[in-house]
């Protein structure tokens, strides 16, 4: 308990949107694929990078296989997403936009408050993978708008199989693993 609100404290969340996972993959599959599974029938495409973490795009490859569209938008020049090309992306069957706050490769930092405003606009769930950003920039997930944000603890010398999935008040996911109320 002490240890969720602390990390909900760093958040700017409450102890309650903070679930607890078994490392950053699993907080971004509980994300991704948790939300794509309670979304409506009608809303079965989803808006990604090209530039994702494994994590991401094997989640988004899982969703394909099972009929949803992802749509991996390139980056820039700066290896930036260009959040007018995010909202073009967006379409009524849109049910799922998940980017990535700071590049695992390149240390790009992604305009995620940006991003997320576009997706908000058009009603449309924003996740990012935050593992390589939390701990080393600011990470409010309130001023950054996001809906869900997946973080890693051992990227802030925590010990590795230790994650954590913040989840915004009402919104909706699928659990993963069945059987008791965690």
């Amino acid at each position: 308990d002490a240890a969720r609100r602390s990390l909900a404290r760093n958040l700017g969340c409450t102890a309650r949107r903070v679930i607890f996972c078994g490392g950053g993959s699993e907080a971004v599959n509980l994300a991704i694929k948790g939300a794509a599974l309670a979304a409506p029938a009608a809303k079965d495409h989803l808006v990604t990078s090209s530039i994702e973490h494994p994590a991401v795009l094997g989640a988004c490859a899982w969703l394909e296989r099972r009929g949803w569209r992802v749509t991996r938008l390139p980056v820039d020049g700066r290896g930036r997403v260009d959040p007018e090309a995010l909202g073009a992306a967006i379409t009524g069957r849109t049910g799922l936009v998940s980017i990535m706050a700071a590049n695992n490769e390149t240390g790009v930092i992604q305009p995620i408050a940006e991003l997320a405003a576009v997706a908000r606009e058009r009603g449309v769930v924003f996740h990012s993978d935050g593992v390589q950003a939390f701990g080393k920039i600011p990470v409010d997930v309130a001023a950054l708008g996001v809906d869900l944000l997946s973080v890693s603890a051992h990227k802030l010398y925590g010990p590795k199989g230790m994650g954590a999935c913040y989840l915004r008040r009402g919104v909706e996911i699928e659990a993963l693993v069945d059987g008791g109320g965690q």
